[in-house]
């Protein structure tokens, strides 16, 4: 079965639906998706290596938790579904940072971004997820640029980190 995204406009307001097959082939219908940028109480920032089996930016290091947000659901609903699924978090406190239209070579985005400090472990998705572990600042800061993260994980973390609303050490 085919998964149902809606199509919004730069505010958010819904304006349609379309396959994610249609949403990630060149269309650049604007669809809404949800980053969590997990932190520990230390202010390390934990960050996914995307699984080789994903269809955009396989094996890079990205966002702790990201994904679409289905059609009839809301933005907080997809952002703890997809926080479930992916890490196996469930019981935090999301602090919205800020929402931003993202366009790469295939699609775009209209990300709603949060972050949330838990002290419990992230427990990775094997089928999604390659991989998991906390960064320091200065770790992502060293590789930007190096191919080793996703070009939407290199925008947002910049914006956030430079602009002081990621609280990551």
């Amino acid at each position: 079965m085919a998964e149902i995204f809606p199509i919004v406009d730069e505010q958010g307001r819904v304006t349609g639906k379309a396959t994610r097959q249609e949403c990630h082939s060149g269309t650049f219908l604007l669809h809404p998706v949800v980053h969590l940028h997990v932190l520990n109480p230390e202010g390390l920032l934990f960050l996914q290596k995307r699984s080789m089996l994903k269809d955009v930016q396989p094996g890079k290091w990205d966002t702790s938790v990201g994904g679409h947000v289905d059609y009839g659901e809301s933005i907080e609903q997809a952002l703890f579904r997809e926080a479930r699924e992916e890490l196996g978090i469930s019981n935090f406190q999301a602090v919205f940072m800020h929402r931003y239209r993202f366009t790469s070579s295939i699609e775009s985005e209209l990300v709603h971004s949060y972050y949330a400090v838990i002290t419990q472990t992230p427990v990775p998705d094997a089928v999604e997820i390659e991989e998991g572990r906390f960064w320091t600042a200065a770790e992502i800061l060293e590789n930007l640029g190096k191919d080793l993260f996703t070009p939407n994980f290199e925008d947002e973390f910049q914006r956030l980190y430079f602009s002081n609303r990621l609280p990551v050490h």
